[in-house]
């Protein structure tokens, strides 16, 4: 295969797996073979076991950190940090990219950047969406009310007031009280439940200040 004919094959793909070029008589382990020369050559980059992309003088767009999530880890969807600061409802910066689902925790390290995956029960796995993150694209993101109570969940603790004070929740950000008591109850997990009355009671305490 021609460096042209890859390229016209991937497309506008932020990023690819070898399936992609398996067509016609093309055998797998001369795929394998021409993309590890590429790699090798730098005009293509392993971001993930099996996930490629075009160095960026050839790529026509750039990977989003959180589709590029949801492909390290399928079933994963974007969650904690990240989501909470995509939603407007923490200051920080977060510079690495935080998802929830199957598989071990730990963190991959990439080309493109830096991602955390923690593992949370099958039946907490809910309360996210297909987002926009690029024109035609998305990726799977959990709602502003989701991403606070799995990071509740996660953080031994996190159903206390002192740090639910400290996440420094925005009041004027776009979380939604009976939507958070929903979640919380669905979960089945008094922690949860706890903290989703502490947190709606100090969203509407300080917009009530603010006012």
């Amino acid at each position: 295969m021609k460096w042209e004919s890859l390229l016209s094959i991937v497309g506008d793909e932020p990023f690819f797996r070898p399936g992609l070029l398996l067509v016609g008589s093309v055998r797998p382990e001369q795929v394998r073979l021409q993309l590890a020369r590429w790699v090798r050559s730098g005009r293509l980059v392993m971001v993930g076991r099996g996930l490629y992309t075009a160095a960026a003088t050839w790529r026509k767009s750039d990977p989003h950190p959180f589709e590029l999530a949801n492909a390290l880890r399928p079933g994963s969807y974007v969650s904690l940090q990240s989501a909470l600061a995509y939603h407007g409802l923490i200051p920080e910066h977060v510079a690495t990219t935080t998802s929830v689902g199957p598989g071990r925790p730990g963190v991959v390290s990439t080309a493109i950047g830096d991602f955390q995956f923690r593992w949370v029960h099958p039946g907490m796995r809910f309360g996210y969406t297909a987002e926009p993150v690029a024109p035609g694209r998305t990726a799977f993101v959990a709602s502003p009310e989701k991403a606070l109570l799995d990071l509740i969940h996660l953080t031994p603790g996190g159903d206390r007031c002192k740090y639910l004070q400290e996440l420094r929740l925005d009041p004027d950000g776009k979380l939604d009280r009976d939507t958070l008591t929903a979640l919380a109850r669905r979960s089945g997990k008094p922690k949860l439940i706890r903290a989703a009355e502490r947190a709606g009671a100090m969203l509407e305490g300080q917009a009530g200040a603010a006012r």
